[in-house]
């Protein structure tokens, strides 16, 4: 029997803590069993269908879990789909250092019998000159 996520914020803890925790099989709970789902990773091509995306992550895993920080969430909600926008904060170990990374993130949300499942995440790395004022929703440009 699939997991039921209740909430759209109940599918999205799910997939950051699978994400810390390196669970693919916990990935693939959150995300549709659809070959429509699409995820692109940052500087990374579109990868579409439910069998690519979680074999992209099993890829990006298998050195272990990631720990993202997501913040400064922008929501569109209806009854049945969800858009988050968001800035996810990266903590990068090497060479016994930490580094900090920021990208902006999209992940939409679909509701179905089984609840609410992930079904397109696109992130890309934040432009370094974005600096804190960006990073803290100072209002930008109109274009």
């Amino acid at each position: 029997m699939p997991t039921m996520f209740a909430t759209v914020d109940e599918a999205e803890h799910a997939f950051y803590d699978a994400l810390e925790r390196a669970d693919v099989n916990r990935l693939a709970q959150v995300w549709a069993d659809d070959e429509e789902v699409v995820c692109v990773h940052p500087g990374g091509l579109r990868i579409v269908g439910h069998h690519a995306v979680l074999q992209s992550w099993h890829e990006i895993l298998s050195g272990g879990g990631l720990r993202i920080q997501p913040s400064m969430l922008k929501t569109l909600h209806s009854m049945m789909s969800a858009v988050h926008s968001l800035v996810e904060t990266i903590s990068i170990r090497s060479e016994g250092a930490a580094e900090i990374a920021h990208c902006y993130a999209t992940n939409v949300y679909h509701k179905g019998p089984t609840g609410w499942r992930l079904v397109m995440h696109h992130a890309s790395a934040a432009p370094v000159e974005a600096g804190m004022l960006d990073l803290n929703d100072m209002p930008g440009l109109l274009h």
